[in-house]
């Protein structure tokens, strides 16, 4: 009698699943191991390093900008949270920042965070807290006047608490807007990371009243089962 086929490619020929599974190992929380085993398997972060991106969140802004056009050769960029510094890395080319495209502007790209950030060219990195009293004059000091765009994929430590971790990334992405008021050219740009939980109404009802649209964006490069998207706010008001 002839046997039932299984659905199982015995010949060795045909589509494999290649996911890379992970072990658990003694130390290692579950969550952890699940985080391990999605990143292995993420074709956003195999794409990252085949490219020389120092994270898969490189393509976020890359889509993001895409999408609203913002970094454009000559602009004035400020990376807020700048480390690992992909974000940076993508807006080198896109302003003109090392001037390698003969007839348009040079843009300058500011990158700031409280840890120390590994050089990028194109990119003049600085550690300092944004949330300083004197922050924003240090940072037009640099620039050499005000910015065309303020950036921010920002986000506090973990607690763990939803609803906590949710309240924390408000408070700092309203902090960074806050700070983009300070720093911005009238008819300048505020790109930020949120989280999806309740409390992001008003920031919303904040940046409507500063500038002319407000979208919020999901780009396709951000994990589905995430709750994070993104604000893109164009036409500040001054």
């Amino acid at each position: 009698m002839a046997k039932k086929p299984t659905g199982k490619n015995t010949s060795g020929r045909g589509q494999r699943d290649l996911t890379v599974k992970v072990k658990s190992a003694r130390g290692r929380k579950l969550s952890s191991t699940r985080w391990l085993q999605r990143q292995l398997n993420d074709p956003y972060v195999q794409r990252a390093k085949a490219e020389g991106y120092r994270g898969r969140a490189a393509f976020k802004i890359m889509e993001l900008d895409d999408k609203y056009r913002f970094l454009v050769p000559g602009a004035r960029v400020v990376d807020l949270g700048c480390a690992p510094g992909g974000w940076c890395q993508v807006a080198v080319p896109r302003v003109n920042a090392l001037g390698e495209k003969s007839g348009k502007k040079v843009g300058t790209i500011l990158g700031i965070d409280l840890q120390e950030v590994e050089a990028i060219a194109g990119c003049d990195i600085h550690q300092l807290d944004f949330m300083e009293d004197d922050a924003d004059v240090k940072v037009k000091d640099w620039l050499g006047g005000k910015a065309d765009v303020v950036m921010s994929d920002m986000a506090a430590a973990s607690s763990g608490h939803k609803q906590t971790d949710h309240l924390r990334i408000m408070a700092l992405c309203e902090a960074a807007a806050y700070f983009a008021f300070d720093v911005l050219e009238e008819g300048g740009t505020f790109v930020a990371k949120v989280l999806a939980g309740g409390a992001e109404g008003e920031l919303q009802k904040l940046l409507k009243q500063k500038f002319t649209k407000v979208a919020n964006v999901k780009p396709p490069s951000s994990r589905a089962d995430s709750s994070e998207k993104f604000v893109v706010a164009t036409g500040f008001r001054g």
